[in-house]
């Protein structure tokens, strides 16, 4: 992997090819991130063109294959845009980009045929095309089983009717990834995927929600209104949908931790440099107990949880990880990435509290991790099922 992110082969990527490649990440972020986080945050979304610039930068869909137009890596280096994304303290914009990059592209290119792959790929390595996911409706939302939204068979097409909400990239995207029932009659054997170009006669992106928090991160309503698309647009198998579903949710739930160590380490790292330079009673904060105490125990945790997350990295890699392990990671990550907010914000003081100061960001951004990509409830119901079977 050089420092355009065009990479040797995935299993030969050494630490160097990490390190440079992680640089070249840090360095966009200083550039095209950091200097426009205030006007995105106020702008509620990400302007089509930054795409564009991070696609030239290589910095999106790292792991697609250089035949259609990636760098060929792997999650371990795509998990490094992210970091670098979180440690400038644009945590909504590391939501996009998960999404975009590593979930999107990724059911694309792992079950997506050799025609649906050569006409999205491209697109969304380039930036030219946003990709969004949409799963969650009013009435569904960890409950993937319970959608209404349809697809009924006419011909050689399908007709989907339905409407969908949270939808992160829902306003920005060309191609959304649309979870609806092809037998309205079955639970989880009856739903399918579609490939759908947002552009299309029926498709209606809704208002763009406001959220306590990842401000800059698109997240809107989506209505499906008789969108008729191709039959070649079915991802997978008609009624394979949500095991194709469930098979790919630790990868995202292993996302998120990695999302949320990074965004721990980086508010301890404010914190100490804050306090070093912030004096109360004649002397630095840092200088006093509670703090230092406070903020080594802090760093021990965030140690701890940056060696999990990567033995999970290891584990995915290697196709071992499995849905017990990422929902541990999920649970335990996203709440310390809270705990570790709350700490830090603390020791701002009354700055911490004033929108300028990251950690202000990152105390609110860090709330949503324990809602999206399965509530935390649900990580504590899949770890206990492991633990104890089914109890009668």
């Amino acid at each position: 992997m050089t420092t355009t992110a065009s990479h040797t082969a995935t299993n030969k990527l050494t630490a160097t090819d990490y390190a440079l490649f992680r640089e070249t990440a840090r360095r966009f972020c200083e550039q095209e991130v950091i200097p426009n986080i205030q006007v995105w945050e106020k702008a509620r979304t990400i302007p089509l063109d930054w795409w564009r610039r991070a696609g030239e930068a290589g910095l999106l869909c790292v792991e697609i294959d250089e035949a259609y137009g990636g760098a060929g890596g792997n999650f371990r280096s795509s998990s490094l845009v992210i970091e670098e994304v979180m440690r400038a303290g644009a945590a909504g914009l590391g939501s996009t980009l998960s999404v975009h990059s590593d979930i999107v592209a990724i059911y694309l290119n792992n079950y997506g045929t050799e025609e649906q792959k050569r006409a999205w790929l491209p697109k969304m390595v380039s930036g030219e095309a946003v990709g969004a996911i949409a799963m969650s409706e009013p009435d569904a939302g960890s409950d993937l089983q319970s959608i209404r939204t349809s697809a009924r068979r006419d011909g050689d097409s399908y007709v989907l009717n339905g409407q969908k909400t949270f939808i992160t990239n829902g306003h920005n995207a060309g191609m959304c990834i649309v979870v609806a029932k092809t037998d309205t009659k079955a639970r989880a054997h009856g739903v399918s995927l579609f490939l759908v170009d947002t552009s299309l006669p029926g498709f209606k992106k809704g208002r763009n929600l406001e959220k306590i928090g990842q401000h800059m991160s698109d997240t809107s309503e989506i209505f499906l209104d008789d969108v008729r698309v191709p039959t070649e647009t079915l991802l997978g198998g008609e009624n394979e949908g949500f095991g194709i579903l469930m098979s790919e949710l630790p990868r995202e739930r292993l996302s998120l931790a990695v999302g949320a160590i990074a965004a721990a380490e980086a508010a301890i790292e404010w914190t100490v440099e804050y306090t070093l330079e912030r004096k109360a009673f004649g002397k630095p904060i840092a200088g006093f107990q509670n703090t230092r105490f406070t903020l080594a125990e802090l760093k021990a945790e965030v140690t701890i949880g940056r060696t999990f997350v990567n033995h999970c990295t290891d584990l995915l890699m290697k196709g071992e990880l499995d849905a017990t392990t990422a929902a541990m990671a999920k649970l335990w990550l996203s709440q310390l990435q809270s705990r570790v907010a709350d700490a830090c914000l603390q020791f701002h003081g009354g700055y911490g509290y004033m929108v300028e100061y990251p950690i202000s960001r990152a105390w609110t951004d860090a709330r949503v991790q324990q809602i999206y990509g399965g509530s935390n409830e649900m990580m504590k119901v899949i770890i206990a099922r492991d633990l104890f079977g089914k109890v009668e």
